[in-house]
């Protein structure tokens, strides 16, 4: 995981130079994938402005160990690629709660950081695959958790 880390931070010390394209300045949509089960986010991209936007997630997660909710908000530099193609980094924070099969509820918080790939299309849809390397703390699910994502925004 240290290796994961080492190349998150240096991809985002090298995307302090860059310039990006417009964002559109609202995408609302789901995010699918986990790490060590699956989840299902509901997603929301607010642009802040040209090169920056926040983005908040509200989702479930399902692992065979516990079910779970979580909550993480994430601030991203975005950068063209190529034609509608773009690239995002960034760190974000997030807590929610884990119930555990044997009927154990654990409250976490967690630390992360995001980077990702994305498709605009000429129609308001946008496309994501994204991994969030994320440190939790305060639960039995102290460590951390590489997790990719697929995302389908509609953006107005």
């Amino acid at each position: 995981m240290k290796t994961y880390l080492s190349i998150f931070c240096l991809a985002l010390c090298g995307a302090m130079g860059v310039n990006a394209q417009q964002l559109s300045n609202n995408a609302i949509g789901l995010r699918l994938g986990g790490g060590s089960g699956f989840g299902t986010e509901i997603s929301y991209q607010r642009a802040l402005n040209g090169t920056n936007r926040l983005e908040a997630n509200l989702g479930i997660e399902d692992n065979n160990n516990f079910d779970g909710i979580k909550a993480t908000g994430f601030y991203q530099w975005v950068y063209p690629l190529e034609d509608r193609f773009n690239w995002y980094i960034g760190p974000g924070a997030g807590l929610g709660n884990a119930d555990y099969k044997n009927d154990d509820n654990d409250f976490f918080f967690l630390a992360g950081g995001q980077a990702g790939i994305e498709y605009s299309f000429d129609f308001p849809l946008l496309l994501s695959l994204d991994s969030t390397l994320e440190q939790y703390f305060g639960s039995r699910r102290d460590g951390l958790e590489l997790n990719f994502s697929l995302g389908v925004r509609y953006q107005f």
